[in-house]
């Protein structure tokens, strides 16, 4: 699917035509510039390498300059590629957030906020085990029995505990889009997109 790399710069709400309260999330969306054009004839499959938000220099291989030196740009935070567009790109081109129109719908894929090591509680939504009286004792957020004793004498892959949470690529699919902002480079989406502020998230038509 085509779509743009943006960043994510926070969440507000808007009111629709019927005067309901929508909770939306603003992404700078682009301009991105295609730095590399695949090909069948030499890479077997055709995409477009885009990318956005310049580097300094500094922080660059010699390598990674002759590339992006070839496209007529400067380096790039992040570069991802992309499918099935319909209008013919060129080395260098740039594509901004007018790819997009008001009413169509995007999936939005991202880095979801890290939570580190949580309970099973938090993580999977556990209720708890017990009561908090009759002399129970520091076991209200406890997984309770994670298996059975001499048969199968083993835990089953897959089973709810405890670990790390967050930190994961999250796509959220079907996101309408409410507001298109070409002089700022804005996209305006329906609900809430994964990662924190200033996160890189994938848009895709």
């Amino acid at each position: 699917m085509s779509g743009l790399i943006g960043k994510k710069i926070g969440m507000t709400s808007l009111y629709d035509e019927r005067g309901k309260n929508l909770p939306c999330t603003v992404i700078e969306v682009g301009p991105c510039v295609v730095t590399q054009v695949r090909t069948k004839e030499v890479d077997g499959y055709d995409a477009l390498q885009l990318g956005f938000d310049d580097k300094a220099d500094k922080h660059v291989t010699a390598a990674a300059k002759g590339h992006y030196k070839k496209a007529g740009t400067a380096p790039k935070r992040k570069v991802v590629e992309f499918q099935g567009f319909d209008e013919e790109f060129k080395l260098g081109d740039t594509i901004t957030v007018d790819h997009f129109r008001e009413g169509e719908f995007v999936d939005v894929s991202g880095t979801s906020k890290g939570k580190g090591f949580q309970g099973v509680v938090k993580r999977h939504g556990f209720g708890g085990v017990g009561q908090a009286t009759h002399g129970q004792h520091n076991r209200l957020r406890a997984p309770g029995s994670i298996g059975a004793a001499s048969y199968p004498a083993r835990v089953f892959k897959g089973m709810r505990m405890a670990g790390q949470m967050g930190n994961e690529k999250v796509k959220v699919q079907n996101l309408r889009v409410l507001k298109v902002v070409p002089e700022k480079n804005l996209l305006v989406v329906k609900g809430c997109v994964p990662g924190h502020k200033n996160a890189y998230v994938v848009i895709q038509k």
